[in-house]
């Protein structure tokens, strides 16, 4: 099989491992960096580790902490503007997928390019190079600290992404202490998001292949064991660390097998109408199961994936003679429903009215919907909008 693979080349996986950010960047020579996350993982004090190594290091640094969910265009210009009145040398994120997202593109502004970020939307179209750039994850969900992707909001209900192998940091820390303090319920959605990841790789339609396969169905595992324990108990480190892991395999596997339908629809859920995206991608995800599981191939690759995600399920699929995908849908309802976080589309505000709207948007994830099993029409997308009302 011919496949082409890619990833962070370098990855820490330690309880306080964030304490070594300051001396990783001074190995690679940086001076003086621009710390890009948001207010809340400031205000949780989730920073002193790294901060501390910073100061160990010697090297200077400001603190941008501007970074909202869904980011928007113009906070990616106002980071990297004051990242080059700063005149850093390097870049760390520290934060869930919108800081790391937003730190991906301030060091690749801030390098060698003289692109604007208007020639930087699509696959592959950065020129030049970028700061050195270190990412850790404070939320066992996004995977973007092993992605070459940066998603942001760039008008009303609209995302655009960069795609590029040049945004992989040069080293991604999973330090599990830094997401002892999230809350049950983002833990849940974040969670399930990651899950999202392993499936939707492990079924993309163009570039499947058997790394990621590899590291979707491990990540699932160790995401489907561990989920549950960590919203009933958050301060399990070692329960952390394995939904931080599962969350890196998930990154890893997607990156190089893209996302779909789930993703696409999720995507104007999140931006119309400020829904996490976790939880857009929860909400949209057992209809697009199902949906995708009337074709066989896609019911093969979810009967596969069953026994990873939910074993207890898988048990009983020999002697219930519902199929795979019935099984691992309704795995993903119940535990939406045990982690209390919400399951239709109308407990977040959508109506009918808005269906319409957000069917024309998902249209627009043209990045997106050819990776899908099957295909989605705008008419296949209404219907999915109504089925999730």
């Amino acid at each position: 099989m011919s496949f082409t693979f890619s990833t962070t080349p370098r990855v820490i996986s330690a309880l306080g491992g964030s304490s070594q950010a300051g001396q990783l960047l001074k190995d690679m020579g940086c001076r003086s960096v621009a710390l890009i996350t948001d207010k809340g993982v400031r205000a949780a004090n989730l920073l002193s580790a790294a901060t501390a190594s910073l100061d160990e290091a010697g090297i200077d640094y400001f603190i941008y902490d501007d970074v909202v969910a869904d980011p928007p265009l113009d906070v990616v210009l106002d980071a990297a503007d004051k990242a080059k009145q700063a005149g850093v040398d390097g870049v760390l994120g520290i934060g869930g997928g919108s800081p790391l997202d937003v730190a991906k593109l301030v060091a690749f502004l801030n390098g060698t390019t003289t692109q604007s970020i208007e020639d930087l939307w699509g696959v592959e179209m950065c020129r030049g190079a970028r700061l050195p750039l270190i990412q850790v994850p404070t939320t066992a969900g996004t995977g973007s600290e092993v992605t070459p992707i940066s998603i942001i909001t760039t008008g009303e209900g609209m995302k655009k992404g960069v795609v590029d192998t040049k945004l992989y940091p040069d080293c991604a820390i999973a330090d599990g202490n830094l997401t002892l303090s999230v809350p049950p319920l983002v833990t849940a959605a974040t969670g399930i998001d990651a899950m999202v990841h392993c499936l939707e790789a492990f079924t993309s339609k163009i570039k499947k292949n058997p790394l990621s396969d590899l590291l979707a169905l491990e990540g699932l595992r160790l995401l489907g064991a561990n989920i549950r324990t960590v919203c009933a108990d958050g301060g399990n480190a070692d329960a952390r660390g394995a939904m931080l892991l599962g969350s890196m395999y998930g990154g890893m596997a997607f990156a190089n097998a893209p996302v779909g339908a789930v993703h696409a629809l999720a995507y104007p859920v999140g931006a119309l109408f400020k829904v996490p995206h976790g939880l857009s991608n929860s909400l949209m995800l057992p209809h697009v199961l199902r949906y995708n599981g009337e074709l066989p191939t896609a019911e093969a690759l979810y009967a596969q994936m069953l026994p990873e995600a939910f074993p207890e399920l898988a048990a009983s699929a020999l002697t219930s003679g519902r199929t795979g995908t019935d099984l691992f849908a309704q795995g993903f309802e119940d535990l939406a429903n045990d982690l209390g976080i919400e399951t239709r589309l109308s407990q977040v505000g959508i109506a009918e009215g808005d269906v319409g709207t957000l069917a024309a948007q998902a249209m627009l994830q043209t990045r997106l919907l050819p990776n899908n099993q099957r295909e989605v029409t705008e008419k296949d997308a209404i219907a999915l909008y109504n089925q999730a009302l």
